[in-house]
């Protein structure tokens, strides 16, 4: 790794963390604004899932701009994006304008397609799962969310959580500025290519079911992560009565731990594979949220003598060790996700690794919704990790197959590479 290559990483890393604190943001304000709003669970899903949307859909168009333009001058422009409508926040009031801000706020989103498109630049394949892992643990920058805006909200108010922000987004553009090396140091062949290639061979791989596939993976293993760190706190207040703060401080664990292992999670890949690590994540996922999924359950066993009375309810502690765990499959899977596509896709990264990256994206913003339809449907708080179990179920469905018409591929290949048909014909002449 040269200096360059991990001051660039340093530097990515850092401008992804800045830029998820505030694409999370909604997730400490939508529990101060629930009460005020007086809205129901679909519309809190609504309300902290708005930054999602925004940030989903602009991942690929994001991703298609780097194969084009310098991500370094993509990253100031988008960072820059959103100082407008943080300072809007102590300005707004409404159920209806904190959804257009949210979506406005959904900018930074798009910031992973470009970091990806700059950091992979940097790097040569046996070491790019390594890099892209270092670089997704980026995602810690939730902790600056849940840490940062209640004390801000305690000490200052809510409406100087926008200018605070803000601050700290354009002091992270200066420094972006003053450090991040530019790209046309690190492989200028490469830009050279992506330059040379007309938008259409960049998005031909969209055309194959595999980028689909490996978008439904995604989905799980960063969507449902989005959608958990935008749902506990709430969850924990309903289900285990904690106080804010208390609530703060569990998903901070979740979302540091499951943001952190991610780069251990790389390293895993680049020794064993993506595609057996991202195995391994959805069996141990199914089998946690099998137990998440289980609502506080009272039954009556009618005895010889006497009325049996049995109670089943997953407590705090129990809750937040399958939590962790399911918070550390997915980070590991994240990263395995990326270098897939890196192994698959090398000079497409931006094209595929923007449309992977919006489907997975989608998950934070259409499950927090789904969440809330499911409790207000069902009654159930553990509804929104039966459809978790059920997402999960079907990822593993989709890649049993997806691994076995893969290896029906390569055993084909390895036949008419060996003239295997051609021995078969002559076999049957000499018969």
């Amino acid at each position: 790794m040269t200096a360059n290559a991990k001051q660039a990483l340093i530097m990515a890393t850092l401008a992804f963390a800045a830029n998820f604190s505030v694409w999370t943001l909604f997730a400490v304000l939508g529990v101060h604004l629930a009460p005020t709003l007086d809205i129901n669970s679909t519309q809190y899903g609504l309300l902290v899932s708005s930054p999602i949307i925004t940030g989903a859909l602009l991942r690929l168009p994001a991703g298609i701009l780097c194969q084009y333009f310098s991500p370094k001058k993509l990253f100031v422009i988008q960072m820059a994006c959103l100082i407008p409508p943080l300072m809007m926040l102590n300005h707004i009031h409404s159920f209806q304008d904190y959804i257009i801000t949210g979506l406005l706020l959904g900018v930074s989103g798009a910031s992973f397609t470009i970091g990806i498109s700059y950091v992979s630049t940097w790097f040569e394949s046996k070491q790019l799962g390594t890099a892209m892992g270092i670089f997704g643990a980026g995602n810690s920058g939730a902790a600056i969310t849940l840490l940062l805006t209640p004390l801000v909200i305690e000490h200052l108010g809510l409406e100087m959580v926008g200018p605070v922000f803000s601050l700290g987004t354009i002091f992270m553009i200066l420094l972006f500025i003053w450090l991040a090396p530019s790209t046309e140091k690190s492989a200028p062949s490469l830009q050279q290519h992506h330059s040379q290639v007309p938008i259409s061979e960049h998005l031909k791989p969209l055309k194959s079911a595999n980028v689909w596939i490996l978008g439904l993976y995604y989905y799980f293993v960063f969507g449902s992560f989005l959608a958990l760190l935008l749902w506990l706190p709430q969850y924990y207040i309903d289900v285990y009565q904690l106080s804010l703060s208390e609530a703060m401080a569990w998903t901070l664990v979740f979302a540091t731990t499951s943001s952190l292992i991610r780069a251990i999670g790389g390293w895993y890949a680049d020794q064993y594979g993506g595609r057996s690590v991202n195995w391994s994540v959805f069996w141990i996922c199914i089998v946690c949220l099998f137990f998440l999924s289980y609502p506080p359950t009272t039954m009556v066993i009618h005895g010889v003598e006497k009325d049996v009375p049995v109670s089943f309810q997953i407590n705090l502690w129990f809750f937040n060790l399958l939590i962790l765990v399911v918070g550390l499959a997915q980070g590991f899977g994240r990263a395995s996700v990326y270098k897939i596509i890196n192994d698959y896709y090398p000079y497409q990264m931006g094209s595929v690794g923007g449309a992977v990256a919006m489907i997975g994206a989608m998950g934070g913003f259409t499950l927090p919704i789904l969440f809330g339809l499911a409790i207000d449907i069902g009654g159930v708080h553990t509804a929104c990790f039966m459809l978790l179990y059920g997402l999960c179920a079907a990822c593993m469905i989709v890649m049993y197959f997806a691994m076995k018409s893969e290896k029906y591929k390569h055993r084909m290949a390895d036949a008419l590479n060996n003239d295997f048909l051609l021995q078969v014909r002559k076999s049957n002449l000499i018969k």
